[in-house]
């Protein structure tokens, strides 16, 4: 890796990062970039969906089910769990 990829802002949304990676996989898809460029979109684009994965984990984790008691009532949360 050239590591000539800017960084991933840490606070850049989960939005922003999947516009910014698909305009990426268009790019690259076209065939129109130069080798170099590509390599470094290719870089950009690794980052990027590490970075969304990460942002996906941190909303499952905070993603809580209402738990239902058996007259219907909610009666509290507790983590969700996804599997």
């Amino acid at each position: 890796m050239t590591d000539t990829a800017p960084a991933i802002p840490v606070d850049l949304s989960f939005e922003d990062a999947l516009a910014r990676l698909e305009t990426i996989v268009s790019r690259l898809e076209s065939g129109q970039a130069p080798l170099e460029e590509s390599i470094t979109l290719y870089e950009e684009g690794a980052r990027l969906k590490s970075h969304c994965e990460a942002r996906l984990k941190a909303a499952q984790l905070r993603v809580e089910k209402i738990v239902v008691g058996s007259d219907g009532s909610a009666r509290g949360i507790e983590p969700a769990e996804f599997g």
